[in-house]
C-alpha cells in the first residue's frame, strides 16, 4: 500500500457478532497506507526502549472481566469429589498431570489479567494452549448468554461485547506478533489453532437465539428510543448474520463453514509466501560500479544487510552490498541505480515475487476467488463484490463509476508525463529513451523531478530526522486538536527494543489514550507495509470502575530505513507521509468518544470511509509552518530553505495522472476480479490484469507481469472488493481538508476552531453514525471530487 492494510491492516465477515473481530484481526495490512507505485513499507527513530517487563504497570485501561478464570476448573480437578476420583493407583499421576496443566495454563501470558498486552513474554509455546483455553472458556460464555438471552441491552450485548473483545484482544496479540516477530514456530502454531478459531467465530456469528434477539430489539417497541449508536449496532449485527450464514441450513450452512475454514487458510498461505518470496530475494553486488547512483543511505543500508548475512567486513563504501527486495532497498534501486540491467532485474524479481515453485501464489488466488464467488451463491449475491459492498458506503456501480471519472480525469495527464519523460531521457543521450519501459519510469522520473524542481530527495533525506518529524505531528495534533502526548516507555510492554510507547492526553491532562510505534524495517521477521490497528477499544462496558470508559490503545507499524551508524532515521517526504497517515488512522481509534464498544474508534465505521483521516492528515506534510517545524537539519539546525518549501509544494502534483492511474489500476482489477471473473474459465487472473490495464496503463504490463501474486490487500487483508476504498476516502479526505482551506490556513484562530470541528465529527463519533452523515455535519454538505482533482492538478484535464 504506498499500501495498508496493513494493516494489516485483512478482514472478512465471518460473523454477525464477529463484526468488529473479523475486520480487524483476520490480517494487519489493515489501514495499511496505499503504496507508492510497486510497493508497500516505511520506515521511522533511536529512541530509549524499556526493559523487560514480566507484568505491566497497573493502568485503567482493563476491565476485570477480562482476567481468565480458571478457578472453577481448578477446583474440580485438584479437589475432585469422591464420586468422581479414579481408582486409588491411577490417582497420584492423573492429578500430577492435571496439576501440571493448571499450572502450566495458569502461567499462560495469554490467559492473564493484564492491563497491556504482554507482548514482551508471548511466544509460540503459548498460543496452542492459550487459544484453546480461551476458546473453551468463551464457548462457556456463548452456551450460557443463548440460555439467558432477551432482547435487552444488558442481558443481549454487554455480554456479547465481552466475547467478542476478549478474543479480539488476544487473537489481536498473537496475530500482531505474526507480522512483526515472524517465526516458523509461531506460524505453525498459528496455523494449528486457527481452525478452531474459525470454528468458534462461526458458531457465534450464525447464533439463531443471538440473531433473533436483535431483531426483536429492532422491532420493539423501544427501538425509537435507542441512541443512533445503538441503532446502529443492531442494525449492523443483523445484516452481519446474514452475511455469516444464520439464514443457511444443514447442508447449506455446512458448506458455507467449509468455505469459511478455507478462505481464512488460504489468506495464510498467500500473505505467508510473499514475506517468504521477498525474504528469499538477495543479490550480493561486490563491485561498486553495478550500483553507481544509489545514495549514501541506500548504500550504508545494503551494507548493514550484508554484514548481518555473515560478510563481516562490509562497508558502505567498499561493500559488498545485498539488495533486497525489501521496500527501502527496492525503491532504492529502481530511482538511483544507473545500472539498466540491475534495474531490470530487481524490478522483474519484484512483480514476479510469489508466482513459482513451492511460493506459487497463482492457485491459491484462484481458489480464493472460486470460494468467494461460492459464499455469493450461498448468500444468494450474483457475486463477491455484491457481498463486500453490503457493509460498504458505495455499490459496484457507483465505486465503477467514481473509478471512471478519475480515469478519464488522469490519462490524458498520464500520457503527457510518459511523453515527458522520453523527451527528458533523449535530452540527456538515454540510449533507451525511445524505449522506456517499466524499470526506467522510477529512475528517469527522478531525474526530471530533480531537473525540473531542483530537488533530491535523498539530499533531503537529513532535513527529515524521524525525532523531528514525530515532534511536529505531536505539535499539529495538539493545535489542531487540543491534545498533548508524551513518551510513556516502561509503561507497557514491548515485542522489540525499537518500539516506542506513547500517552496521549486532553487539554486537563488527564490520559485518554496510548500507543505503540515500531519504525524501523526488519526484514527477516517483519511483514513490509505500514499499518495502523487496535490493541484495545474504548468500550464503557470493559470499564474497570464501572465509570469511566476503557481506554483505546493502538499501535503504528512502519517499515522505513533505520539509523545507520550514528545518524538518527532520515527519512524520505514519502516516508513523513506515510507516518502521518497512519497517525490519522491512530487518530480516529484513540480520539473517538463513543462509549458503545461496538461502534468505538474505527469499529463499525463503513470500509470505504476508513481511509479518511489517514489521506487529511497527509495533507498537513505540505501545511508551510506544519513543515517548517519538522524539516530541521539533524546535524545543524539549520530549518528547510524556504525556496526548496516551495519546489515541494509545486512537485506535489508531479506525475499525479500516472500516480492516480496505478491506483485505479488496481482498483479495477479487483472489482473485476470479484464480478466479473469466472474461476477455472478461459480467462485467467493474469488476463483479467492485462484487460484492465489497456485502459490504465499508459506502458502495458510485461507478460510476466504476476503483480496479483504479491496483492495482499485484497487476497490477505481486507480490501477484497473494497480497493476502490483508497480513492473514495480520497474524495473525502481532500473535500475535508479543503474545509481548512476555506477558513484560511494562516489563520490560525480559524484552523484551531476548524480542528476542533473535525474532532468532534470525524474522529469523535466512530462507527456510531453513518459516515455520509459525520461528513455532512463536518462540511455541511456532501463531498465534492472537486478538491481532490484540484489537489492533483487534474482539475483542468478533467474539464476538458
Amino acid at each position: 500500500m504506498r499500501h495498508i492494510l496493513k494493516l494489516h491492516v485483512r478482514k472478512r465477515a465471518l460473523l454477525a457478532s464477529l463484526l468488529i473481530f473479523n475486520m480487524l484481526m483476520a490480517t494487519r495490512v489493515i489501514l495499511s497506507r496505499s503504496v507508492h507505485p510497486l510497493l508497500l513499507k516505511r520506515t521511522p527513530f533511536p529512541h530509549f526502549a524499556p526493559k523487560h517487563l514480566p507484568k505491566s504497570q497497573s493502568c485503567p485501561l482493563w476491565s476485570s472481566s477480562f482476567s481468565f478464570c480458571l478457578s472453577l476448573h481448578k477446583s474440580a480437578t485438584t479437589n475432585p469429589s469422591p464420586s468422581s476420583r479414579p481408582c486409588s493407583s491411577l490417582s497420584a499421576t492423573a492429578m500430577a498431570s492435571s496439576a501440571s496443566v493448571d499450572e502450566a495454563l495458569e502461567a499462560n501470558p495469554l490467559l492473564q489479567d493484564f492491563d497491556f498486552p504482554p507482548f514482551d513474554v508471548v511466544d509460540a509455546k503459548h498460543v496452542r494452549p492459550g487459544i484453546r483455553a480461551l476458546l473453551k472458556k468463551l464457548e462457556g460464555d456463548l452456551e450460557e448468554l443463548e440460555r439467558t438471552v432477551e432482547p435487552t441491552w444488558p442481558k443481549l450485548v454487554v455480554p456479547l461485547e465481552k466475547i467478542i473483545d476478549r478474543l479480539s484482544v488476544v487473537w489481536g496479540l498473537v496475530n500482531h506478533l505474526k507480522s512483526v516477530k515472524d517465526s516458523s514456530e509461531l506460524r505453525s502454531a498459528i496455523e494449528e489453532v486457527q481452525p478452531e478459531k474459525v470454528k468458534f467465530q462461526l458458531r457465534l456469528g450464525q447464533s439463531k437465539p443471538i440473531y433473533n434477539a436483535f431483531k426483536a430489539i429492532r422491532e420493539s417497541p423501544d427501538w425509537q428510543t435507542l441512541t443512533e449508536a445503538r441503532k446502529r449496532i443492531v442494525e449492523s449485527q443483523i445484516k452481519e448474520a446474514v452475511l455469516s450464514g444464520v439464514s443457511l441450513e444443514d447442508d447449506k450452512r455446512d458448506n458455507f463453514n467449509k468455505i469459511e475454514q478455507e478462505l481464512e487458510r488460504l489468506s495464510h498461505k498467500f500473505e505467508e509466501n510473499v514475506l517468504d518470496a521477498t525474504k528469499k530475494f538477495e543479490k550480493l553486488v561486490t563491485d561498486k560500479n553495478e550500483i553507481e547512483g544509489l545514495p549514501a543511505t541506500a548504500l550504508g543500508m545494503a551494507a548493514q544487510t550484508a554484514l548481518s548475512k555473515g560478510h563481516e567486513n562490509a562497508t558502505a563504501e567498499n561493500g559488498p552490498w545485498i539488495i533486497t527486495l525489501d521496500g527501502p532497498s527496492f525503491l532504492s534501486v529502481m530511482q538511483h541505480a544507473r545500472n539498466r540491467s540491475l534495474r531490470e532485474e530487481i524490478y522483474r524479481a519484484y512483480v514476479t515475487r510469489a508466482s513459482s515453485g513451492d511460493l506459487d501464489n497463482t492457485a491459491i488466488i484462484d481458489s480464493i476467488l472460486k470460494h468467494r464467488l461460492e459464499k455469493a451463491k450461498l448468500l444468494n449475491y450474483n457475486n463477491y463484490a455484491e457481498v463486500s459492498m453490503a457493509t460498504k458506503m458505495a455499490t459496484v456501480a457507483k465505486a465503477e463509476e467514481l473509478l471512471e471519472k478519475l480515469r478519464s480525469a488522469s490519462w490524458n495527464a498520464a500520457v503527457q508525463d510518459m511523453e515527458d519523460l522520453k523527451n527528458f531521457s533523449k535530452s540527456k543521450d538515454a540510449p533507451e529513451a525511445d524505449d522506456l519501459i517499466h524499470w526506467d519510469t522510477s529512475f528517469w522520473s527522478e531525474r526530471l523531478r530533480e531537473s525540473k524542481f531542483d530537488i533530491n530527495e535523498e539530499e533531503l533525506r537529513p532535513y527529515f530526522s524521524l525525532p523531528k518529524v514525530m515532534d511536529g505531528l505531536f505539535n499539529l495534533a495538539n493545535m489542531l486538536f487540543g491534545i498533548n502526548i508524551e513518551p510513556a516507555d516502561g509503561l507497557a510492554p514491548v515485542w522489540n527494543n525499537d518500539v516506542r510507547f506513547y500517552r496521549i492526553k486532553d487539554s486537563s491532562g488527564s490520559p485518554i489514550a496510548y500507543f505503540y510505534f515500531d519504525p524501523y524495517t526488519r526484514p527477516s521477521e517483519k511483514k513490509g507495509g505500514a499499518w495502523m490497528d487496535e490493541v484495545l477499544a474504548r468500550s464503557h462496558v470493559l470499564s474497570r470502575d464501572g465509570a469511566s470508559a476503557r481506554l483505546p490503545v493502538a499501535h503504528m507499524v512502519c517499515n522505513q530505513t533505520p539509523p545507520v551508524g550514528n545518524k538518527p532515521s532520515l527519512m524520505t517526504f514519502r516516508e513523513v507521509e506515510t507516518v502521518f497517515h497512519e497517525f490519522g488512522h491512530a487518530l480516529q481509534h484513540m480520539l473517538t468518544k463513543q462509549d458503545e464498544g461496538l461502534v468505538a474508534g474505527i469499529r463499525g465505521i463503513e470500509w470505504d470511509a476508513v481511509e479518511l483521516p489517514s489521506q487529511f492528515m497527509e495533507n498537513w506534510c505540505y501545511h508551510r509552518d506544519t513543515l517548517m517545524s519538522i524539516a530541521k537539519h539533524y546535524e545543524t539546525g539549520e530549518t528547510l530553505p524556504e525556496e526548496t518549501y516551495k519546489k515541494l509544494l509545486a512537485a506535489r502534483t508531479f506525475r499525479a495522472g500516472s500516480l492516480s492511474l496505478r491506483q485505479i489500476r488496481f482498483a479495477s482489477v479487483d472489482l473485476k476480479l470479484h464480478t466479473d471473473y469466472i474461476p477455472g474459465g478461459s480467462e485467467s487472473i493474469f488476463d483479467v490484469d492485462q484487460r484492465v490495464c489497456e485502459q490504465t496503463q499508459v506502458i502495458p504490463p510485461l507478460p510476466e507481469d504476476r503483480f496479483l501474486c504479491g496483492f495482499s490487500h485484497i487476497f490477505a487483508g481486507g480490501y477484497a472488493a473494497g480497493y476502490y476504498s483508497y480513492k473514495w476516502a480520497e474524495v473525502l479526505s481532500a473535500d475535508a481538508f479543503s474545509a481548512f482551506e476555506d477558513a484560511g490556513l494562516d489563520n490560525s484562530k480559524a484552523v484551531k476552531e476548524t480542528g476542533h470541528k473535525f474532532r468532534e465529527t470525524i474522529l469523535a463519533l466512530g462507527g456510531g453514525k453513518a459516515p455520509l452523515e459525520v461528513f455532512v455535519e463536518f462540511r455541511g454538505r456532501e463531498p465534492s471530487p472537486e478538491p481532490l482533482l484540484r489537489h492533483n492538478g487534474l482539475v483542468a484535464t478533467a474539464s476538458a
